[in-house]
């Protein structure tokens, strides 16, 4: 099969869209969110009878700066490139938030959900595969594997199944914290699911990724600046 061409720039803005929509459709569905964006939608729940402004977006913006400094006492230092990808993520918060208002006028039916929240797994790997091919910094769930994987000498599939395992295991501890035992709020049965196939579905994106298009830079100067 030809290759065909893949701008890296394009890849970069493909990841963020299809992260955001992803995320929108899972919250929409109501069968639990991903993983790695469940202790987000927590705090912005928790948060909203007090903080009507506390968004899904901006809980993501701060929670992956949480992450960011528990990734730099991992690592003990701090790399200016982090702050690109913490730029990353208020891109992708403003974005959710958008794709949210979006999402929420579509139909509620259980054959609705049920497609959501498919398409809504998928597609978030989808974005994560992605960010693979670009040399713009990705999101701070992404950079924190990538150091990670990189400082133990682990491969990058390896470490991304079992933060996602860890981060579900989080997400039921900080729903029952806040919640109490009675409610799983964004987080259910398909938060398990997804920690158990979002590992393997990135692996077969890039694997589609790489026989469909040769990625390429648009913008060579702008790789130049980035670090």
């Amino acid at each position: 099969m030809k290759q065909r061409l893949f701008y890296r720039e394009w890849a970069y803005l493909a990841g963020i869209l299809t992260m955001a929509f992803g995320a929108a459709f899972m919250e929409h569905a109501g069968f639990g969110l991903s993983m790695v964006v469940a202790p987000a939608y927590l705090l912005h729940r928790a948060s909203m009878p007090m903080l009507s402004w506390f968004s899904f977006g901006v809980a993501e913006i701060v929670f992956q700066a949480i992450l960011l400094a528990v990734l730099c006492l991992i690592l003990r230092s701090f790399r200016f490139s982090f702050f690109f990808s913490f730029v990353t993520s208020v891109i992708y918060g403003c974005c959710l938030d958008g794709a949210i208002l979006l999402v929420e006028h579509l139909p509620y039916t259980l054959a609705m959900r049920i497609v959501l929240y498919i398409a809504g797994m998928v597609i978030t790997s989808a974005g994560v595969a992605f960010f693979c091919y670009t040399y713009i910094a990705p999101e701070v769930y992404e950079l924190f594997v990538v150091k990670v994987s990189k400082k133990f000498r682990k491969p990058f599939h390896f470490c991304k199944t079992v933060y996602d395992c860890l981060s579900c295991l989080f997400s039921l501890i900080l729903s029952f914290t806040l919640f109490g035992f009675g409610e799983f709020v964004g987080v259910n049965w398909g938060t398990i699911v997804c920690a158990l196939v979002n590992g393997t579905l990135i692996g077969l994106f890039e694997k589609l990724y790489d026989r469909l298009w040769r990625f390429e830079d648009k913008f060579p100067k702008l790789r130049r600046i980035m670090p």
